[in-house]
């Protein structure tokens, strides 16, 4: 793969990397921030999902290495996710569930684009895309789910 292709596809890992480590930070505040009975299997899923999105960004963070890419640290990342803010109403566990689903929807089109920049010219990359891709749209529809369920409650 020429050089410009390889820095298109690591552009793409390192925002997808950056993706996953702003939802880990955001998962473990609301899987702690939220109150109530309504919140309880929200946040346990949410914890739950900690580790796997831990695991993502692992997969990610060799990958970058692998293609001679720099890795971030903490300083070289940029926050996004406002919607998954821990909300100001701890009881807000709507406010949570439609952060997820918009966080979930935006890594599943992110991984899109990395399937198909990655194509014939790197297929390592994108399988490993369309595992990660496969666990986001889990989680998406798992949280779609629990948005159509708590909107019945208002």
């Amino acid at each position: 793969m020429d050089d410009v292709k390889r820095q298109q596809i690591l552009d793409l890992l390192v925002t997808s990397y950056n993706m996953e480590i702003e939802t880990i930070a955001n998962y473990i505040v609301n899987s702690e921030h939220l109150d109530g009975v309504r919140a309880q299997h929200i946040k346990q899923s949410l914890a739950d999902d900690v580790a796997e999105e831990l695991g993502h960004a692992q997969l990610l963070a060799k990958r970058i290495k692998t293609l001679d890419g720099n890795i971030p640290g903490s300083q070289s990342l940029s926050w996004t996710q406002t919607s998954l803010q821990p909300p100001a109403d701890t009881l807000d566990v709507l406010s949570v569930i439609k952060g997820v689903v918009e966080a979930e929807k935006g890594a599943v089109d992110q991984y899109q684009k990395l399937i198909i920049a990655a194509g014939d010219d790197d297929p390592v990359t994108a399988d490993l895309c369309t595992t990660i891709k496969a666990d986001e749209e889990e989680h998406h529809r798992l949280f779609k789910g629990f948005l159509t369920d708590a909107q019945r409650w208002t």
